[in-house]
């Protein structure tokens, strides 16, 4: 696929789109992660564009609004998390983007958790350098259990 991928700095406008990517119940399945009503959705985005620490990207692939991609500060390590919307699954974007971000942001090590069940999204990282390094029971799931989250690590 050689689909251009192009990564530039989050804008509001892309706030509806990212926030319709989070209510699709496979993505969230996969990424055994809960969606946010609206309101709980755009003051969570307030407070990462207003953080300084907080590197955050908008994913374009030709030209429209794929996903985001963002690095961030959690128990004094940097992580790095992305979304993709759904329609964009299998296309290599979610690859792309990431091995675009880390030409970005240098800091090394650099952390990523994510739901063991979620192979789609460990090979990515694996394919950008990311080893597993551990595991861990991450935030509860739709069903109320810990989720349990490989711990990735790029030197």
């Amino acid at each position: 696929m050689t689909s251009d991928i192009h990564l530039r700095d989050v804008t509001e406008d892309d706030l509806p789109i990212f926030f319709e990517h989070q209510l699709d119940p496979d993505a969230t399945e996969m990424a055994a992660f809960l969606s946010r009503d609206k309101d709980a959705f755009m003051s969570h985005w307030a407070k990462i564009m207003a953080d300084d620490s907080v590197i955050l990207k908008t994913i374009l692939f030709d030209g429209q609004v794929a996903g985001n991609i963002v690095s961030f500060v959690r128990s004094g390590e940097r992580e790095v998390g992305y979304w993709i919307g759904k329609e964009y699954w299998g296309k290599g974007v979610a690859t792309k983007a990431l091995a675009a971000f880390l030409d970005h942001v240098k800091t090394r090590p650099l952390y990523a958790h994510v739901a063991k069940s979620n192979v789609g999204s460990r090979r990515v990282l694996e394919k950008c350098g990311f080893t597993i390094v551990g595991e861990e029971k991450g935030f509860p799931d739709a069903h109320g259990e810990e989720v349990e989250e490989s711990v990735l690590k790029l030197e």
